[in-house]
């Protein structure tokens, strides 16, 4: 048990699965609903990712706070296959520092005209996106390598790179060209999440048209372009008209810095200028989309109050017609009842006198009928009579016959009862000569203690075989009998450990139970562990008695079925 303990106090490195859905913590307006990933062939030509959601495998690691440092490595995906890096990450107090290099990348633009740089991304568990910073290549954006020193707040993430048409976006776009990848050496615990990716798709921040391709070189700085190509696409974007003021401070910005390269090329103020420009493009271009879906909402109810208003005005005019055609009908109705009555009261007056004379020819002919029907009534009556005798004859043979069924009914029911009770009473006494059994409302619990298996051990003795074997003929000689086999353990040793060692010799008894010819269907096996002890566990005694394994034998020949029991560290563990 203490070598247990010390192993949970070292620091593990496990897998677990989970779901993670990369977002930030306000849903960016350029997001789009989740499409099915592309999957790509093998061999088959790097396809574009015109998609919104890309599912992959990705490691992330949780940093243990102050653990010391970790390393990771990054791999290419099918859109730059090429491409290889690794990170130095190290815990320090309050935050994670990581330190990267990549190699062997290609070109920004080769995805596209827009994209000018690389940025190495956080992800955190809960999908929240952390833009650590930029990677731009070496040789002013024309070699293959690149570094970076950043920091991040979040203790748990996996890492991403992907190309971007300038460093301060706020979402990742979909040409995702390298992912890290946890090595044997790697500090911390490794999760293994599902990821799905909300990314901007290829084409998003130029599918307006007009977007005019930047020429990098290398007189000016790199931050300059990075400023035009996002002033550019936040003016695609609509920015001059639903984010004026944002827009403007972008320009300003952009023409701040262009003035200093003109009076001292190169200097920090320039690329500090340029920075600027665009963190303020990008809120421009943030705020005009979220702008322009609030305006397309709010056309929509519009719309939507006018189609209504229309439905409710054709609704009151079709009403008003209604009315004007019930009314008519109406009258129609009453002209007709009109005329119907002064037709039925003429025709009534004729009926009448015709009626009188039959009424006196029926008289004559009523007063032989009647004459008739008396006799043939009191016939009718003396039939009735025998018949009704006959019926209540017929009726009491019924009544003596159902009650004859009843007592024969209830006299199988106190035989099968009687039955049960023999046949219940018979395996007590016939289990009591192998193991102790006791008779409950579960069943005939038959008891298996300690000694017979090995300690901390599953294994079963000969002894317990033996016995076993014992249970086994007397249960195959009864076909029907259901057995749960059910394991237990004392306190001493933790959950997990008890809860194991007693699932294992609750399925070591059913496996020797089933090698005996017992049908495997009519044995279960579980464990409980340590949750439902019998005896008073501060006590060595005590603890002996809890350490058992239960065979809880029922049926419907013994009047019992088997109740499925739980136990919260069971219930827990799965």
């Amino acid at each position: 048990m203490r070598h247990l303990l010390n192993a949970n106090a070292k620091l593990a490195l496990f897998v677990v699965s989970a779901g993670m859905i990369l977002s930030a913590q306000e849903r960016n307006p350029t997001q789009k609903p989740p499409a099915q990933a592309l999957q790509v062939p093998a061999g088959a030509p790097v396809p574009l990712y015109r998609i919104e959601v890309v599912e992959r495998t990705t490691p992330a690691v949780n940093y243990l706070h102050r653990s010391g440092a970790s390393k990771v490595d990054f791999g290419g995906t099918p859109l730059m296959s090429s491409g290889k890096g690794s990170a130095k990450v190290e815990s320090q107090r309050g935050v994670i520092h990581v330190s990267a290099e990549f190699k062997d990348m290609a070109a920004p633009s080769s995805f596209g005209p827009e994209y000018l740089t690389y940025v190495l991304w956080a992800i955190s568990p809960d999908g929240r996106p952390v833009n650590l910073g930029e990677l731009t290549l070496s040789d002013y954006g024309n070699g293959s390598s690149s570094k970076i020193e950043a920091t991040s707040d979040i203790q748990t993430f996996g890492m991403i790179v992907t190309a971007e048409p300038y460093y301060g976006v706020t979402q990742p776009s979909d040409v995702v060209v390298m992912e890290n990848i946890a090595r044997p050496d790697t500090q911390g615990v490794v999760e293994s999440i599902s990821a799905k990716y909300e990314l901007l798709p290829r084409g998003s921040y130029t599918k307006r048209g007009g977007f005019v391709p930047l020429r990098v070189s290398k007189k000016d700085p790199f931050e300059l372009y990075e400023a035009e190509n996002a002033i550019q696409i936040a003016r695609l974007a609509g920015a001059e008209k639903y984010s004026q003021d944002s827009f403007q401070k972008a320009n300003d910005a952009l023409t701040q810095a262009r003035r200093y390269q003109s009076q001292k090329p190169g200097q920090k103020p320039v690329i500090t200028m340029a920075r600027e420009a665009v963190v303020r493009a990008e809120d421009a271009r943030v705020i005009a989309l979220r702008r322009q879906s609030e305006e397309a909402a709010e056309a929509e109810r519009q719309a939507s109050i006018a189609r209504e208003n229309a439905e409710k005005q054709n609704a009151e005019t079709a009403r008003l017609n209604a009315e004007a055609a019930r009314l008519r009908a109406e009258e129609q109705v009453r002209l007709r009842a009109q005329a119907d009555s002064e037709r039925i009261a003429a025709e009534k007056a004729k009926a009448d006198a015709e009626r009188a004379k039959q009424e006196a020819e029926a008289a004559a002919l009523n007063a032989d009928r009647l004459k008739r029907e008396a006799e043939e009534a009191r016939q009718s009556a003396v039939v009735q009579q025998q018949q009704l005798a006959a019926e209540a004859g017929r009726a009491r043979a019924a009544a003596e016959d159902a009650e004859r069924l009843r007592q024969e009914a209830e006299r199988q029911r106190l035989k099968a009862e009687e039955d049960q009770a023999q046949l219940r009473q018979q395996l007590l006494t016939q289990f009591n000569t192998i193991l102790q059994t006791r008779d409950t409302a579960r069943g005939l619990i038959v008891n298996m203690s300690d000694v017979l298996f090995d300690t901390g051990q599953y294994s079963l003795k000969p002894g317990a075989r033996e016995k076993l074997a014992k249970v086994a003929g007397i249960i195959l000689g009864h076909p029907g009998l259901k057995i749960a086999v059910e394991g237990h353990t004392d306190s001493v040793g933790g959950d997990e450990y008890n809860l194991k060692l007693s699932e294992n010799r609750a399925n070591s008894v059913r496996a020797y139970l089933v090698s005996q010819s017992i049908d495997p269907a009519a044995v279960t096996a579980k464990g409980f562990g340590k949750t439902m002890p019998v005896a008073d566990n501060s006590t060595a005694a005590g603890r002996q008695v809890n350490r058992r394994v239960d065979l809880v034998v029922s049926g419907e020949i013994l009047g019992t079925v088997i109740e499925t029991r739980t136990s919260s560290s069971s219930l827990q563990r799965q």
